[in-house]
């Protein structure tokens, strides 16, 4: 076994009573590890896909919403209580798209940088980090502002400019990223990596239809004011 030995090991042992006698690099060992990821596993195709579906799903419905009543006719014109059963549905599909990443980075390699103190420290910071965009994110808009209520009709009076939004402009995804990655790390699987660079490939992608889209409908509610109140102010 070819061992990699840091020279200057002996002197650190001298001074501060290192046993560097364990303290080596096993080339050969590293050379012959595992594939990083694994792509024969049909988990990891089922992952990505539920990824893939869930924003495409929802902006569809939400669009279908908006242009033609969809689901506020399916509930007797009732539009909140459409945009919560459109919530609901969104939650779990979330829930079931959590589960199919976990249990697909399980069923892939580790790797042993990946299962250090120190990753493990990062990962646990991802994940607070994370979990408190998406949860003060949704506190600040409510359940209505989270889960697309402006296609609904439900718009919010005024633009949420607090935390977490002075953060970041879409807390709500890129704290769901952190703790896609967050949960890698802390599994120590490299393909837990590569999903989460799908993750944010994925959102970018939604936020440049959802965000314009989004501006429009709130563009729109401004005109309608703006022209209601020159309407007033002619009638006085």
């Amino acid at each position: 076994r070819h061992l990699l030995l840091v020279t200057f090991l002996p002197t650190l042992n001298a001074i501060f009573s290192f046993d560097y006698q364990h303290l080596y690099i096993d080339i050969p060992d590293i050379v012959n590890m595992a594939p990083l990821v694994d792509f024969e596993k049909q988990s990891l195709l089922v992952s990505v896909c539920s990824i893939a579906f869930n924003p495409l799903f929802w902006n569809i419905v939400a669009r279908q919403e908006y242009h033609n009543k969809l689901l506020t006719n399916l509930f007797g014109g009732n539009s909140r209580r459409a945009c919560y059963a459109l919530a609901a549905t969104i939650f779990s599909l979330g829930l079931i798209r959590d589960w199919l990443y976990k249990s697909a980075i399980q069923e892939q390699p580790s790797h042993p940088l990946l299962q250090t103190p120190i990753s493990r420290l990062v990962a646990f910071a991802l994940l607070a980090s994370g979990n408190v965009l998406v949860l003060s994110s949704t506190w600040a808009l409510g359940i209505t502002g989270t889960f697309l209520g402006d296609y609904f009709g439900i718009l919010m009076d005024r633009i949420v400019t607090g935390f977490p939004f002075n953060v970041c402009g879409a807390p709500m995804y890129w704290g769901s990223t952190m703790s896609f990655l967050g949960t890698a790390l802390l599994l120590g699987k490299p393909a837990g990596i590569l999903i989460t660079a799908w993750v944010y490939f994925v959102y970018c992608l939604a936020l440049r239809y959802e965000d314009p889209f989004t501006a429009a409908i709130y563009a729109k509610r401004d005109r309608e004011r703006a022209a209601s109140g020159g309407a007033v102010k002619k009638q006085t």
